[in-house]
């Protein structure tokens, strides 16, 4: 299947010709549809908690916080293209000024250039794209009432002015506190001030980063790291990484044949977030916080976050020191069916499992080594909100294929099969989703790092269509993070409130109350 121009540039990748063939048979065989059993709700598989067991929670984390080192991992690559997908649209019906203005008075959805441009005033960047239009001659007040949109457009979008469409969102800024704005980059800083500080005072950040962004977001952290420093009087130290180019994966035709651009290359593409497993895999911390870049709030809003993050960490420990105390004794190898007992109690209630009916036909022993497998895995508690339209993966009990333990996963809508009812059903029936808000324990009882790459389900990835030099291809992502790449962790679901999920996906979103609050 491959020459040795082919090799060559396969091994430049970091892959092997045998992985690379790997993943050409899955695009042949398509992928495997988990068992998925119900829906994760209140009823079952979510946990509500009153607010004295939240009180508890939190303080159990702010006593523990002191002796542990504690990391927030902040997935950050992606760039800001698609915020500003409407503005771009607008740009290219090409229209004469007069067809501008009414154009935009025509236009009231939310997420339109007009509500845009009829509260521009309103958003953080506002003072810069004013700024950078003086400088080239322009008013941007007058550019308004001239209906002449697309100039101002053209300078917030292009690199002649802030250059918004290329930026990642880590350097858009967000929220405007007046005297000063901030970008999200810089509100996670100020978030993690606030929780995630670490037994020697210092707030360590992990940034997933483009490289072509990377020096432009170091820059950035340099030049309001003393700020920071200085406001919270804590030390921050902020680490970078890219994404590994080993996790790119082979294109294929509608034939499933290798894809080949003009000049018969091998064609690669990033494989998906899910690839940053391995990136976090690098990180050694007791406790890992996991939030995605867009997911943040001004200052008046944060005390809602700060509970509910710590909520989820003390609930993390207080499970951790349950599961290695049950590991210590299993590994002595000290049983008796009054301790078996115990932990599969506290697997069925704490961390939600239905256990197989062959279980119970195992002797002493059987029974200790299954339990022991299923507990010394890594471990992650995630907050779930209830579901109000948003896209991204929800809460559900899947059967595990390997033994038949009914657990709890998080899953995207391309992994159910929307042609079998039952599927159907189930997916319809969910009441909660994941807004990428966990805690992650990656150490075992012995305080060893787990290798994460042993708890991914290869046979969640999927496929897309995209295309290329005007042709079709099917492009393979991997197990994303927060599904297949976690599949085989232990996992808890929280329920938290809606107020500490605030994504900005388009830029009108920061007009939304939640980001006007100075």
């Amino acid at each position: 299947m491959f020459n040795e121009k082919d090799i060559q540039q396969i091994r430049q990748h970091g892959l092997t010709p045998s992985e690379v063939t790997r993943q050409i048979e899955f695009f042949k065989n398509g992928m495997r549809f988990p068992e998925i059993e119900a829906p994760a709700t209140p009823e079952k598989g979510i946990k509500c908690l009153n607010d004295n067991q939240i009180d508890e929670f939190v303080n159990l984390f702010d006593k523990e916080r002191k002796n542990l080192k504690v990391v927030k991992f902040v997935p950050a690559s992606g760039a800001a293209t698609r915020m500003f997908k409407s503005l771009q649209a607008f740009r290219h019906l090409n229209l004469s000024p007069e067809e501008q203005k009414r154009k935009l008075s025509e236009e009231t959805a939310f997420d339109s250039t007009g509500n845009f441009i009829r509260h521009i005033r309103n958003f953080a960047f506002y003072s810069d794209l004013k700024k950078v239009l003086e400088n080239q001659g322009f008013n941007l007040e007058s550019l308004i009432e001239e209906g002449n949109i697309n100039l101002i457009l053209d300078y917030l979008l292009e690199e002649k002015g802030l250059g918004y469409a290329s930026k990642p969102k880590a350097l858009i800024k967000f929220h405007d506190y007046g005297d000063f704005q901030r970008t999200a980059l810089g509100e996670h800083l100020a978030e993690s001030a606030l929780y995630a500080v670490s037994r020697d005072g210092k707030c360590y950040l992990h940034f997933t980063v483009s490289a072509e962004h990377l020096q432009n977001i170091q820059q950035l952290v340099e030049r309001v790291r003393p700020y920071y420093e200085n406001y919270y009087h804590r030390k921050f130290e902020v680490a970078f990484s890219i994404q590994d180019p080993a996790t790119d994966t082979i294109a294929v035709d509608m034939e499933n044949k290798p894809f080949r651009d003009e000049e018969g290359n091998l064609v690669f593409r990033p494989g998906g977030h899910g690839a940053l497993i391995k990136n976090l895999n690098k990180i050694r911390a007791d406790l890992i916080f996991v939030k995605n870049i867009d997911n943040v709030v001004p200052d008046s809003l944060k005390p809602s976050t700060i509970r509910y993050k710590k909520l989820l960490a003390g609930h993390l420990l207080y499970l951790q020191e349950k599961i290695f105390s049950f590991l210590e004794r299993l590994d002595h190898g000290d049983l008796t069916e009054n301790f078996l007992k115990t932990v599969k109690r506290f697997m069925q209630k704490e961390l939600m499992m239905t256990f197989p009916d062959y279980y119970s036909l195992k002797d002493m022993v059987e029974k200790a080594e299954f339990l022991f497998i299923k507990l010394n895995r890594p471990l992650r508690v995630c907050g779930m909100v209830k579901n109000v339209g948003e896209p991204g993966g929800g809460p559900f009990y899947v059967k595990n294929h390997e033994d038949e333990m009914i657990e709890l996963q998080i899953l995207e809508s391309s992994q159910f099969d929307m042609t079998d009812p039952d599927h159907q059903r189930i997916f319809h029936a969910a009441t909660h989703f994941n807004p990428v808000d966990m805690v992650l324990g990656v150490y075992d009882f012995r305080g060893r790092k787990f290798r994460l790459d042993d708890f991914v389900d290869p046979d969640t990835a999927f496929i897309t269509i995209k295309s290329k030099d005007g042709r079709e291809l099917k492009a393979l992502e991997l197990p994303g993070l927060w599904n297949g790449a976690m599949a085989d962790w232990n996992t808890v679901f929280i329920e938290v409130p809606l107020n500490t999920f605030n994504p900005v996906k388009v830029v009108n979103d920061l007009l939304r109350e939640q980001h006007q609050g100075r």
